[in-house]
């Protein structure tokens, strides 16, 4: 039953969902900052371990459309929870992987896929949520606030980590990451309900303003379709494949970050351990700061200029910046400059994150955790793409060449966002 008064329910759930993305980003990056440890104690080479980090992005990219559909029948607040629950799983099998043990590649390859399926589920269910939960006019901000969860749960964990690994050995680590999602998970069970019709917080006030939205009364409006999916019209959408081909512009030059950016400045720019720690910090950081005024300003620009305008106009602009940073950053000679200038791209790129999603709910309402999930599986694929490309690249041609190939699809991607019409619904 709902209380009187004022509640902001809505934000907390959001605020959880900022430190479940956290926590996800931290599981699947803490292999990039033990990546040097493992290498040399199963004996990969940075090739091998590129076949590792891609087999998180197959299992994550492979299983979007089925979680973007378990996310619609069964609801964000289920799914989410015995995904975080998996997570934590796959990791602390991951730490009791034993050294000399035979076939390890293929062992690290099997729980990194394993991983990946587990956490296809967050992104199209916190879409879900958003599409429940969110009027049209906060979506570019909450969508901003969740996916800051990405660089802090990638930026601020890298000097502890990275201490626990230097104290304690890698696995270490590993069983830090699992706990910590296995608590988040529990919270979030405790804390989340589907629809805000079902949460006993949620004020008669906070009710109206959710529902206030034309968008939100369209999705909550037949809950007999719960779980009915408008395929027909989804993949009749022109600009759901101009979005999948942005998001894979997008995932491969995000991956850079999360794959090779401590690598990179471990081996190529020549920072020792703790220094490499500090500088990977900075993109991270730099993510979380303009994901979230990303968000915000695309809400800001939806409410003066129209939806096209917020998200489509803004995520041009802001891969086109991107493509700049890249170049720039890959060929400077001061390593400190390039770590600077390149966490300015990593920025500009997180400028875009919001319009993505939010672009998606835009368009496809109740529809959005499938919809959303075909967009983030094309993201994915990109990041799988360049986990293993890029060190194969570098080895041949040098980093400036693996940097300037990402900065072309940022332009790509740039190009694709001039053909999406979040104004045009499904139900138009």
């Amino acid at each position: 039953m709902s209380v009187e008064g004022r509640t902001r329910v809505r934000f907390l759930l959001a605020f959880w969902l900022f430190v479940l993305s956290g926590v996800s980003f931290l599981d699947r990056t803490n292999i990039s900052i033990a990546g040097i440890q493992i290498s040399k104690e199963y004996g990969l080479g940075n090739q091998r371990l590129g076949w590792i980090f891609s087999a998180f992005l197959i299992g994550y990219a492979l299983f979007q459309i089925p979680a973007g559909w378990l996310a619609a029948r069964y609801g964000p607040r289920r799914v989410i929870t015995i995904g975080v629950l998996w997570w934590g799983v796959a990791t602390a099998l991951t730490a009791l992987l034993p050294a000399g043990v035979s076939h390890a590649v293929m062992l690290l390859i099997l729980m990194r896929f394993g991983l990946g399926v587990g956490e296809a589920v967050m992104y199209p269910a916190a879409n879900q949520f958003v599409a429940q939960w969110i009027p049209q006019q906060e979506r570019g901000f909450i969508n901003g606030l969740i996916f800051a969860g990405v660089g802090a749960g990638s930026g601020l964990t890298p000097p502890l980590l990275a201490w626990l690994i230097a104290h304690h050995g890698w696995r270490s680590a590993f069983w830090f990451s699992a706990a910590v999602g296995v608590v988040a998970g529990a919270i979030w069970w405790w804390i989340s309900r589907d629809t805000p019709e079902e949460h006993p917080r949620v004020s008669a006030r906070e009710l109206r303003e959710i529902r206030d939205s034309a968008n939100a009364v369209a999705v909550s409006a037949d809950t007999s379709a719960k779980g009915k999916i408008a395929w027909r019209a989804i993949l009749g959408r022109r600009d759901l494949f101009a979005l999948m081909a942005g998001y894979f512009t997008f995932g491969y030059v995000a991956w850079i970050f999360f794959s090779w950016f401590f690598v990179y400045m471990a081996q190529v720019r020549g920072f020792d351990l703790k220094a490499s720690a500090r500088f990977t910090m900075l993109p991270f950081l730099s993510m979380t700061v303009c994901c979230l005024a990303g968000g915000a300003l695309s809400d800001r620009l939806t409410r003066s200029y129209g939806v096209r305008v917020g998200r489509c106009w803004l995520a041009a602009v802001a891969l086109l910046m991107t493509a700049g940073f890249l170049v720039l950053g890959s060929q400077v000679h001061s390593p400190q400059l390039a770590g600077v200038i390149l966490a300015g791209g990593a920025g500009a790129l997180y400028l875009s994150q919001s319009s993505f999603w939010s672009a998606s709910v835009d368009i496809a309402g109740r529809n959005s955790g499938v919809f959303s999930s075909m967009v983030n599986m094309g993201g994915q694929l990109g990041g799988a793409v360049t986990a293993s490309l890029t060190p194969w690249v570098a080895q041949r041609f040098g980093w400036g060449t693996s940097f300037g190939i990402s900065a072309g699809l940022a332009v790509v991607g740039a190009l694709c966002w001039m053909t999406v019409h979040p104004e045009r619904t499904l139900v138009d």
